[in-house]
């Protein structure tokens, strides 16, 4: 379909919805044009799942009409001065329940098997851009955000595993995820850097360990399963490098991705 032809479809659906008084947009330029945006990608039949700092609208309930929230969230809860990693679950990565419970059961089935501790650390940490931050390349996100605190294996585990993800390993009893197949279509094709990332990962010397957080990311989706981060205490004691000053405090090359997670909704 032509780009014309797709805004001129969306243009009559946001007519017809603020015909209706469903978009609310008449005199707000800003809510007019995101449902002029929602309207088009309908028109594509495509859905866009926004990061979660987009959750959060920019500005503070109570606030003055034009002063834009700097420092501190009133919506969110408050952090501590110099926040630990125990600290980002409870008061950040727990606003998202379910993928926060995601990572639990990830690492809780890594724990189950046995494997080390930055197996299981990696697998608790392996999502957390998607819970707290970005989704896009989530893995070379979080990849990142852990380097310094953390062995150089459990980052590049966590950053590889998004590229494994998308290929079937027999061998690891992995198949390609059905629910790929429903969100992206079956004619989706892996981007060539995600194919080439994956071709480096198997002659890598820790090819395994990301494996191994892809099986355990694979199978930790049951409802019905509560885990409890307190279970993790002696890995993270043992396997995360935390900074007295505090994550996102400690000008680190990534201190300020977690300051991001603290205060995701600044202007600047």
């Amino acid at each position: 379909m032509s780009q014309k032809k797709l805004a001129t479809e969306a243009a009559g659906k946001l007519e017809k919805s603020t015909k209706h008084g469903q978009a609310g947009a008449d005199d707000n330029p800003i809510a007019k044009a995101d449902s002029l945006e929602d309207a088009m990608l309908a028109s594509l039949g495509l859905k866009v799942k926004l990061p979660w700092m987009a959750n959060v609208s920019e500005r503070a309930t109570g606030r003055a009409t034009g002063r834009h929230l700097m420092g501190d969230d009133p919506r969110l809860p408050a952090m501590p001065d110099a926040p630990t990693l125990k600290d980002f679950f409870k008061f950040r990565f727990g606003l998202n329940p379910g993928a926060c419970a995601h990572l639990l059961q990830s690492a809780k089935l890594a724990k189950d098997k046995n494997e080390s501790d930055n197996i299981v650390l990696a697998c608790l940490l392996h999502d957390i851009s998607v819970v707290s931050l970005i989704r896009a390349d989530h893995g070379y996100w979080a990849g990142q955000m852990v380097a310094p605190y953390v062995d150089e294996e459990v980052s590049w585990a966590i950053t590889y595993h998004q590229s494994l993800r998308y290929f079937a390993s027999p061998e690891h009893n992995y198949e390609y995820p059905a629910f790929y197949k429903e969100i992206f279509g079956e004619d989706f094709v892996v981007p060539d850097y995600l194919v080439k990332a994956r071709e480096a990962a198997k002659a890598h010397r820790w090819y395994e360990s990301a494996m191994s957080v892809v099986v355990n990311d694979y199978y930790a989706f049951d409802p019905d399963v509560k885990v409890e981060l307190d279970e993790f205490d002696d890995v993270i004691a043992n396997a995360f490098r935390q900074p007295s000053e505090g994550l996102g405090f400690d000008d680190s090359p990534v201190a300020h991705m977690w300051r991001t997670v603290v205060w995701p909704n600044n202007f600047l």
